[in-house]
């Protein structure tokens, strides 16, 4: 199966003890965001978790710890996009992140991390030559650490309208300028240009528009086949498959205006002061209310492929 961490917030950034601890341990527990006495409980164990999936904007603080990883498949997408502490007011240093991106990419391989240039917002500070300019920079930089640079462009849901309100949306001439630049920039330093749930807009200019989080990329993570039970995306123009998450809800303290994933700063900061690097849950203890759910796993490894692989001798 797979096991994801990074749609509802960012757990190698500020939660990497914790995660270590669950790895040690074996197990995970995750309140249903909609019903909190609604507990699942995994395993966190080789044998039935095949990927384990990552959306980071700083790996950094989970390097001490990828030793417990060796044995997991493993994907990362990393964010690094070219806005500043207006926009991202936690998110370290950018240059420093291309570093650390190269370094993460020396651990797990090329085909186990792709970068995330997303959302692309507009604005007078963050112009169409701003973004082509930054784009270039960075993709010059990750050269030859990835194949994949992931796109897109904000949404305007209700939380990002709250936290973000002078936020507008990238108009579809804008939208066409942009990514036909940032398609062939991608392609002079080596990578292909993905779009996240915009359609397909951008395929006549040559982006793969088919997701960005496929189960051909897990598989192409781990050099195996899948057996996957279907799944729906998060979103009717989501392709993706997105698994299990073990994070939580209004947790992330990169505090990014354009978060979809953050009610509110100081719920964040309430949710924090909860936090135990030992508990089973990313935020809080069990409670006397709490409904706990073993929840079936199983490899999805398909045997087959396994058979055809030649054997250590």
């Amino acid at each position: 199966m797979i096991i994801n961490t990074g749609q509802r917030t960012d757990i190698p950034a500020f939660y990497s003890e914790w995660f270590a601890n669950r790895l040690k341990e074996g197990f995970v527990c995750v309140r249903n965001p909609f019903h909190m006495e609604q507990v699942s409980r995994y395993r966190l164990d080789p044998s039935v978790v095949d990927v384990i999936g990552f959306c980071t904007k700083n790996p950094s603080p989970m390097f001490p710890y990828m030793d417990l990883l060796k044995d997991y498949g493993q994907f990362w997408f990393m964010t690094i996009t070219p806005y500043g502490r207006d926009i991202e007011p936690n998110v370290p240093d950018k240059h420093q992140m291309l570093r650390e991106f190269q370094k993460l990419s020396g651990i797990v391989g090329t085909s186990s991390i792709a970068w995330r240039y997303d959302p692309i917002l507009l604005s007078d500070r963050y112009s169409i030559a701003y973004h082509l300019r930054a784009f270039e920079t960075m993709a010059a930089a990750l050269q030859g650490y990835t194949e994949t640079v992931v796109i897109s462009f904000i949404d305007l849901y209700q939380k990002v309208r709250k936290n973000f309100p002078e936020a507008r949306l990238v108009t579809a001439e804008e939208r066409i300028t942009l990514g036909k630049a940032i398609i062939e920039s991608a392609a002079r330093h080596g990578m292909r240009v993905r779009t996240c749930a915009e359609g397909n807009e951008l395929a006549p200019y040559g982006a793969d528009c088919s997701g960005c989080m496929r189960i051909a990329d897990y598989e192409k993570a781990i050099g195996k086949s899948l057996n996957v039970p279907k799944r729906k995306g998060a979103r009717e123009a989501c392709s993706c498959y997105l698994a299990c998450d073990i994070g939580a809800y209004s947790t992330c303290q990169h505090f990014c205006r354009y978060c979809y994933a953050n009610s509110d700063p100081s719920k964040v900061r309430e949710n924090y002061a909860k936090h135990d690097p030992r508990s089973p849950f990313l935020i809080g203890h069990y409670t006397e209310n709490d409904i706990i759910h073993d929840v079936p796993q199983k490899s999805w490894i398909d045997v087959r492929t396994r058979l055809m692989e030649p054997l250590d001798l």
